[in-house]
């Protein structure tokens, strides 16, 4: 039987961990909290994407100011806004998903603060492997990470196309990082989890976020544009593979500046 000190003890490293996440998901709450605002606020002469660009913009530089961010992490974080306004403008120009409302700072379709919503992923990575003094173990060579970094990345263009192949790359992804891991410290414990473990947990809770963004209005996929329903389950995968690039970036620059 399970003493009530082991209990206590567990409930402790629990409340920790959580407190460690829920800081570093600070810059993705502000988004939530900007999209249930604006939902139910309006501001005459000021449409709700402009709006939000704007939240954004002082939500970003106020995590610089406080030093909730590092100005190491404010880069990585502009280069996943990059990487996500580039696919946004090709999914949304090829029909996967549209953004209704209307606004000054759209381009071709695509509202700017949606990139935000990538570098929200980021921030949020780049946080919790800080805050929880995340280290890798058994990470492939660079050419590999890379090379699955790139060929998920193109999947997301080129399936249009061609075959969709998120399957294959998964396997090649096992394959790779089959024997890669991460330790993170709660409590000054050590713990330890697969890295494609990691990956799958981030998507799923990615997922339950998309449902709440697209319950708000944040985007609208084909079958929503006349009412709001479940995003297919089958997304999973996609923020599954996309974590996993934001993943790798984050690692291979930590690598990269570790060596230096």
């Amino acid at each position: 039987m399970v003493s009530k000190g082991v209990w206590l003890y567990r409930f402790r490293q629990l409340f920790i961990f959580g407190y460690q996440q829920a800081m570093s998901c600070i810059f993705p709450v502000i988004i939530f909290a900007s999209l249930a605002l604006t939902k139910v606020v309006s501001i005459p002469y000021f449409h709700r994407y402009d709006l939000l660009l704007l939240i954004c913009l002082i939500a970003q530089i106020g995590m610089v100011a406080f030093k909730l961010e590092t100005i190491d992490e404010l880069k990585v974080i502009c280069m996943f806004h990059i990487i996500g306004l580039m696919l946004e403008l090709y999914k949304v120009h090829m029909g996967s998903w549209s953004y209704p409302g209307e606004g000054w700072s759209k381009l071709s379709g695509v509202p700017l603060y949606s990139g935000f919503m990538y570098a929200s992923v980021a921030s949020y990575i780049c946080q919790a492997w800080r805050r929880l003094s995340i280290s890798v173990y058994g990470w492939p060579r660079q050419r590999y990470a890379v090379i699955v970094c790139t060929a998920i990345y193109l999947n997301f263009f080129t399936h249009h196309y061609f075959w969709d192949l998120r399957w294959v790359l998964t396997i090649l992804l096992v394959i790779v990082f089959y024997r890669t891991s991460f330790t993170y410290k709660v409590g000054g414990k050590e713990y330890r989890m697969h890295v494609v473990l990691s990956f799958l947990l981030i998507g799923f809770f990615i997922w339950l976020a998309e449902n709440i963004s697209t319950f708000m209005g944040a985007w609208a996929y084909p079958d929503q544009e006349h009412s709001w329903r479940l995003v297919h389950l089958g997304k999973i995968s996609s923020w599954f593979l996309l974590v996993v690039i934001s993943v790798i970036i984050v690692a291979q620059l930590k690598r990269v500046k570790s060596a230096r």
